[in-house]
């Protein structure tokens, strides 16, 4: 099954179940799937206006990389919000991003060890060339797309700049 029929599913048995945490976090991860179909349609419209409506709505409609990267942007403003919620002192807002966060971790893919990003990292560190921080964009080009998903950005920029000596 896809990973957008999944949620939409999931939702739908939220919904049922009266879940409401849940359920909203699904709704929301839903609604963004959708502004982000929007997008592309809006996109390609743009882009290929010779395209009929039938064409424009088949080619708009989200790969598995688009809804992954969708629910991986979801999933890092819990983050943030958790941090920054932590920071204000305010535990009970941080707790309920921290069950969002949860529920939303259900549909990215497991998240890859430290050891197992370091590896990675000093890869494309090897693959790329880079010798100093200053070829840190070579480094990120070649490892984030063996990443996607996987691994918290902040933590790989982090342990690129450490490999690399900043």
């Amino acid at each position: 099954m896809a990973l957008r029929e999944e949620i939409q599913n999931d939702a739908r048995q939220a919904m049922k179940a009266k879940e409401e945490l849940r359920s909203s976090v699904l709704r929301m991860l839903t609604a963004s799937l959708a502004n982000k179909e929007k997008e592309k349609r809006y996109g390609l419209s743009q882009a290929k206006p010779e395209l009929n409506e039938q064409e424009l709505t088949e080619a708009s409609y989200l790969s598995e990389e688009e809804v992954l990267t969708v629910v991986s942007s979801e999933a890092k403003k819990r983050k943030e919000a958790i941090s920054g919620f932590e920071k204000g002192g305010r535990t009970e807002s941080a707790e309920k991003e921290k069950k969002e966060l949860e529920i939303l971790r259900k549909y990215l893919p497991e998240q890859l060890t430290e050891e197992e990003v370091k590896r990675l990292t000093i890869e494309a560190i090897k693959e790329s060339g880079a010798e100093t921080v200053r070829d840190m964009g070579k480094v990120m080009k070649e490892l984030m797309p063996k990443l996607k998903g996987r691994a918290d950005g902040g933590l790989v920029s982090k342990m690129v700049k450490d490999l690399l000596g900043e």
